[in-house]
């Protein structure tokens, strides 16, 4: 009887059980994966087989945005809706298991009560924390550059399609060069190069 064989399993695919860096050859590098993201698409679009491709990220970096500064206001408010969408799920839980009860005076309710818990859970997290961070951030953890990776068997094929005409490894999504303005100076003629054995033409004297 045949062994039953795993897609994931083949050299340079990772299984998601037991995660590895992919190999392969790198097919483009891009700064941002949103690029690498519309390179893959675009070798979708080709009918490419996509499932022999991968996005790797290198250089992770932890990034974190300041969105504002903190108060008692603001902590209150957030709790408030934390809460009142906690409220809501477990109002509508209790609902769906038990019909009899009225569903909008209860759903109500449970709403409120969520709101002030949230409310009172985040004003006396802020004010435990108030010294430390006073103010609002989101974190985020992203790369340096994003390398899209092939099976070395298909490598070539992606290359083509991602950047032709390129050398390896660049990036397909380049600008063309701009038009020239009317107002700049023609280009410099070069100067013709003499034939081997003969002088170098005299330059005119002023």
């Amino acid at each position: 009887m045949d062994a039953v064989t795993n897609p994931l399993s083949r050299p340079g695919r990772s299984n998601p059980l037991s995660p590895r860096i992919p190999r392969g050859d790198v097919v483009a590098t891009y700064e941002t994966y949103e690029e690498a993201q519309q390179a893959v698409d675009l070798l979708a679009r080709e009918d490419f087989p996509v499932a022999q491709l991968s996005i790797v990220g290198s250089e992770l970096k932890s990034v974190e945005n300041v969105t504002g500064k903190l108060s008692y206001g603001r902590a209150a408010a957030a709790g408030a809706v934390s809460g009142a969408w906690l409220g809501l799920f477990l109002g509508l839980l209790l609902i769906i298991f038990q019909p009899a009860a009225s569903s909008l005076p209860f759903l109500g309710a449970a709403v409120l009560i969520g709101a002030g818990f949230g409310m009172l859970f985040r004003i006396v997290s802020y004010t435990l924390t108030r010294r430390r961070r006073d103010y609002t951030s989101t974190m985020q953890v992203i790369a340096s550059r994003y390398d899209v990776v092939a099976d070395t068997e298909v490598a070539n094929r992606a290359r083509n399609i991602v950047s032709p005409g390129q050398g390896w490894g660049q990036a397909a999504f380049t600008s063309p060069p701009a038009a020239a303005h009317p107002s700049d100076p023609p280009p410099a003629a070069a100067e013709p190069t003499p034939a081997p054995g003969q002088p170098a033409p005299e330059q005119p004297t002023a």
